[in-house]
């Protein structure tokens, strides 16, 4: 059964997540929100990560993709992809940025709750996030690049905050559009 990621107009998206309470931990309820989330990120061909938000579910948690997670590693586009470089998804519950850096990109962004628009957003180049996984013990990931843009992205998502609050020079390019303008 597909999981339907929300749209931008949806009140949800617009709040902010409830943090997952010690007592959710390793719950068949906690598990069952990951999965759908993991189905409805792994329904879009373009999809790299998911806030819990964006299927309905106002609790802090976000998914980043084993198949982006795998790009980045292996150094590979989307285009020479395989699956075998494909790494577990990561799950991140209660999120926390514990430091940003000074230094700023502007990266074109887009979001699977507000298709077909891109646009560039300033984000920080470098992130460093804890969580909790699914059973509840405490993590840190140090980020750069894409993966640091993924954690900001999906922390506005768990703050109620769209890209399309922050971005600049949007562009409606759905993929027909998209496909025409790489050829």
């Amino acid at each position: 059964m597909k999981t339907t990621i929300l749209q931008k107009d949806e009140p949800v998206l617009r709040k902010t997540a409830e943090a997952v309470k010690e007592a959710e931990f390793g719950t068949k309820e906690l598990l069952h929100t990951i999965e759908k989330m993991r189905t409805a990120l792994h329904s879009e061909d373009d999809g790299v990560a998911i806030a819990a938000p964006q299927i309905g579910i106002s609790k802090r948690i976000f998914l980043v993709s084993g198949r982006t997670l795998g790009t980045l590693k292996s150094g590979k586009g989307y285009e020479e992809f395989e699956e075998e470089d494909a790494l577990p998804d990561l799950i991140f519950i209660n999120p926390e940025i514990q430091k940003l850096s000074r230094k700023k990109m502007l990266v074109e962004e887009g979001c699977l709750s507000v298709r077909w628009l891109y646009g560039k957003v300033s984000r920080a180049e470098k992130a460093r996030v804890r969580a909790r996984d699914k059973n509840g013990k405490t993590f840190t990931v140090d980020s750069s690049g894409l993966l640091a843009q993924i954690f900001q992205h999906e922390t506005d998502h768990l703050n109620g905050i769209l890209f399309i609050d922050k971005a600049t020079d949007l562009e409606d390019l759905p993929p027909k559009t998209y496909a025409k303008q790489k050829d």
